[in-house]
């Protein structure tokens, strides 16, 4: 890998009929592709690459905002300047980050492959012993060896990344990949009343029906409410996009629960 080289990737833990409400409402153009059990998606546009916030603020921040009321966690993959790392967003909880210097060596923190092994169901004995093995020192592995023994190591949990859909590869050269893998599709925004109510139609059908409308829809939109209104604020003083979408995806779900289930009647 090019240490000028700069990309990176969104990885879902659901299907594409599921991640796509979710995809829209990032307003960012898309791509999704199935990728095993996993659905891939990859940023067509290239404005992100150039803006004051690295690739991995920008890709925690996107990976953040899907996973925020989705019961799927959301894997975040970048590389830039010959570092590479992960985060792993899942709900409301506390997301799991690691990162490795252009030499490989690990930074990042020390439970963070643990937290890892436990979300993604991986085997607490055998995956994690693996998943340690890519933070101890290997004079042979830079930076983008490590971030693909991570893919390779993931396949054990049902990833399965399209052709040349790999980790450490141009944003360019990324895009192409996911343009012509089988099932892909583009993920656009269209305005928020489509996005809400193609978001609503899976959520509904669903298991997280329970939670778009009655008490506990009433107690997650509250929620999402107090916690998006100050880091909405937060973002906008640090001016971070990546912060700045998720707190208002944090807001907006908030409202948009509050309100459709005012507005519907019960089941």
């Amino acid at each position: 890998m090019s240490q000028t080289t700069a990309g990176g990737l969104l990885l879902c833990r659901t299907e594409p009929l599921v991640a796509r409400p979710a995809a829209h409402l990032l307003r960012e153009r898309l791509l999704l592709a199935p990728a095993g059990e996993w659905s891939a998606l990859v940023p067509e546009g290239k404005p992100w690459l150039g803006g004051e916030e690295s690739a991995a603020e920008v890709l925690s921040g996107w990976g953040s905002a899907l996973a925020i009321g989705a019961n799927w966690p959301v894997l975040s993959l970048w590389w830039e300047g010959g570092h590479t790392g992960f985060a792993l967003a899942s709900g409301f909880r506390r997301p799991a980050v690691y990162e490795w210097d252009p030499a490989g060596r690990p930074v990042g923190e020390a439970d963070a492959m643990r937290v890892l092994a436990v979300r993604l169901g991986l085997d607490p004995v055998l995956d994690l012993e693996d998943l340690e093995r890519l933070t101890r020192p290997d004079d042979a592995a830079d930076g983008a060896a490590r971030l693909l023994g991570l893919i390779a190591l993931l396949a054990r949990a049902g990833l399965a990344l399209p052709a040349g859909l790999a980790p450490g590869e141009p944003a360019d050269r990324l895009r192409e990949a996911a343009r012509v893998a089988p099932g892909a599709e583009t993920v656009e925004w269209s305005g928020w009343r489509d996005a809400v109510r193609a978001e609503l139609d899976v959520l509904e059908d669903g298991p997280l029906g329970p939670w778009v409308r009655g008490p506990k829809a009433r107690r997650l939109g509250a929620a999402q409410l107090a916690a998006g209104a100050p880091l909405l604020l937060w973002a906008a003083r640090r001016r971070s996009p990546g912060w700045l979408t998720a707190g208002a995806l944090l807001v907006t779900h908030g409202a948009l629960s509050l309100a459709y289930d005012r507005a519907r009647p019960p089941r």
